[in-house]
């Protein structure tokens, strides 16, 4: 089949490359996000799929909108009997669902109907629960409401962060993808329909939730320091300057100290009490510096990190 790829971030350019590698259908066409400032310079910078797509020599379109008659015209003359969507980031209007023969399906990284919209990994880590996956879905106008036409399953272990649970659903997500193009082309393809009565929405990661509020307890600042790896990454404050917490395991759950308080720190362990609980970070970043273990940063600023300092506001 000929195929329109849209997406954007390296979670959809891994489809990509696996749709280029099956010599059974052919690439006609990339869509993906602008290119946007990133980095300290503000550089322009572009995603990860279109530097799969350029590889590749194939033709890269990146519109600010598909609501455009125009646009919608450009992408009507492809041709195209399909639209694969992983992770685009751009909402298709019903014009653009109707335009190829076979319509758009799209790769979602969860286990639908739960966690349909833009931050479904992060918010499934977050939730604590025991296994996500990638559902292959025929797109409707709806926000990730269409027939399932497959589901792939995946645990969600306890050290899991939202940039590994990415890699897992990746490598489960591209053969899956395949699987179904293979079955849409011959016609035996079969979509369910999915209970909304049991959907869940999956809200974008806001940056002002990165801020921990140690009164919670330590069961959930773990799930949520994990969602946020990589982005936008958790984080607090010590003696006035950000602290961002990459990686924690659950500590000691009996103590009665002020939650943010560091209850012990070693050659090894920084622990520091929760609303219940306490957490013991184990690697760590201040300002303007690199993210190291903490060991390694107490080797040169234990003074920072004493017994009964106070993390937070």
């Amino acid at each position: 089949m000929k195929i329109i790829f849209a997406g954007t971030p390296h979670f959809a350019a891994t489809h990509l490359q696996a749709l280029i590698n099956d010599v059974r259908h052919s690439v006609v066409a990339v869509y993906t996000q602008p290119d946007r400032p990133a980095g300290r310079g503000k550089k322009l910078t572009s995603s990860a799929v279109k530097l799969v797509a350029l590889e590749h020599d194939l033709p890269v379109y990146q519109p600010q909108s598909l609501k455009a008659p125009e646009a919608q015209a450009v992408l009507a003359e492809l041709g195209a009997d399909i639209m694969v969507v992983v992770a685009y980031g751009l909402i298709l209007p019903q014009a653009v669902l109707d335009t190829p023969r076979r319509g758009c399906i799209n790769v979602h990284g969860s286990i639908l109907p739960r966690w349909r919209g833009a931050a479904p990994i992060q918010r499934a880590i977050e939730a604590g629960d025991a296994e996500t996956g990638v559902t292959i879905m025929q797109m409707d106008a709806g926000l990730d409401t269409g027939a399932m036409l497959s589901v792939a399953r995946c645990p969600i272990l306890d050290t899991d962060t939202s940039g590994a649970l990415y890699d897992k659903l990746a490598e489960l997500g591209a053969p899956a993808l395949l699987q179904d193009l293979a079955k849409l082309e011959k016609g035996t393809a079969v979509g369910i329909a999915q209970d909304n009565q049991q959907s869940t929405y999956a809200s974008k990661i806001d940056k002002t939730e990165a801020l921990i509020d140690w009164s919670q307890s330590a069961v959930i600042l773990d799930r949520r320091i994990r969602a946020l790896n990589p982005f936008p990454a958790a984080y607090s404050l010590v003696d006035g300057q950000r602290l961002k917490v990459w990686t924690a395991t659950l500590g000691p759950t009996d103590h009665a100290d002020t939650p943010g308080k560091i209850i012990s720190a070693d050659a090894n362990s920084l622990v520091v009490a929760c609303g219940q609980g306490s957490l013991v970070l184990t690697e760590i970043q201040l300002a303007g510096k690199s993210r190291m273990p903490v060991s390694e940063i107490l080797k040169s600023r234990a003074d920072l990190f004493a017994v009964d300092q106070q993390l937070g506001a």
